[in-house]
Protein backbone atom coordinates (compact mmCIF):
# COMPACT_ATOMS: atom_id res chain seq x y z
CA UNK A 1 0.00 0.00 0.00
CA UNK A 2 1.48 3.40 -0.86
CA UNK A 3 1.63 6.39 1.87
CA UNK A 4 1.81 9.44 1.77
CA UNK A 5 2.29 12.53 4.13
CA UNK A 6 -0.25 15.34 5.17
CA UNK A 7 -0.53 18.11 7.71
CA UNK A 8 -3.34 19.21 9.53
CA UNK A 9 -4.20 21.11 12.89
CA UNK A 10 -5.20 19.90 15.77
CA UNK A 11 -6.23 21.41 19.17
CA UNK A 12 -3.74 20.68 21.97
CA UNK A 13 -6.43 18.53 23.81
CA UNK A 14 -7.31 16.41 21.09
CA UNK A 15 -3.72 15.77 20.79
CA UNK A 16 -3.01 15.09 24.27
CA UNK A 17 -6.00 12.54 24.47
CA UNK A 18 -4.59 10.87 21.41
CA UNK A 19 -1.44 10.38 22.38
CA UNK A 20 -2.27 9.08 25.50
CA UNK A 21 -4.53 6.82 23.67
CA UNK A 22 -1.80 5.67 21.72
CA UNK A 23 0.55 4.92 24.82
CA UNK A 24 -2.32 2.71 26.14
CA UNK A 25 -2.57 0.92 22.85
CA UNK A 26 1.22 0.78 22.35
CA UNK A 27 0.72 1.87 19.01
CA UNK A 28 2.16 5.09 17.57
CA UNK A 29 0.60 8.24 16.62
CA UNK A 30 0.02 7.55 13.42
CA UNK A 31 -2.28 4.24 14.26
CA UNK A 32 -4.59 6.10 15.83
CA UNK A 33 -4.74 8.98 13.76
CA UNK A 34 -5.31 6.24 10.51
CA UNK A 35 -7.89 3.90 12.81
CA UNK A 36 -10.04 7.07 13.44
CA UNK A 37 -10.10 8.14 9.69
CA UNK A 38 -10.52 4.69 8.53
CA UNK A 39 -13.43 4.58 10.80
CA UNK A 40 -14.85 7.67 9.61
CA UNK A 41 -14.95 7.31 6.36
CA UNK A 42 -16.35 3.45 7.20
CA UNK A 43 -19.40 5.15 9.15
CA UNK A 44 -19.75 7.96 6.42
CA UNK A 45 -19.72 5.54 2.98
CA UNK A 46 -22.39 3.21 5.10
CA UNK A 47 -24.56 6.37 5.93
CA UNK A 48 -24.47 7.78 2.09
CA UNK A 49 -25.08 4.04 0.46
CA UNK A 50 -28.69 4.05 2.98
CA UNK A 51 -29.66 7.41 2.10
CA UNK A 52 -29.08 6.56 -1.20
CA UNK A 53 -30.99 2.87 -0.92
CA UNK A 54 -33.74 5.16 0.64
CA UNK A 55 -33.92 7.48 -1.96
CA UNK A 56 -34.38 5.11 -4.43
CA UNK A 57 -36.86 3.22 -2.32
CA UNK A 58 -38.91 6.25 -2.05
CA UNK A 59 -38.19 6.99 -5.97
CA UNK A 60 -40.10 3.64 -6.64
CA UNK A 61 -42.85 4.15 -3.90
CA UNK A 62 -41.54 1.78 -1.95
CA UNK A 63 -42.67 2.95 1.96
CA UNK A 64 -43.26 1.70 5.10
CA UNK A 65 -47.12 1.66 5.74
CA UNK A 66 -47.40 3.10 9.51
CA UNK A 67 -50.83 2.72 11.14
CA UNK A 68 -50.45 5.94 13.81
CA UNK A 69 -53.06 4.72 15.48
CA UNK A 70 -51.64 1.69 16.94
CA UNK A 71 -48.42 4.02 18.45
CA UNK A 72 -51.26 6.25 20.11
CA UNK A 73 -52.18 5.17 23.32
Amino acid sequence: MSKDTITFRIDKGKKKAMDLLAKNLERDRSFVINEAIRAYLDINDWQLSRIAKGIEEADRGDFVDIELDKWEK
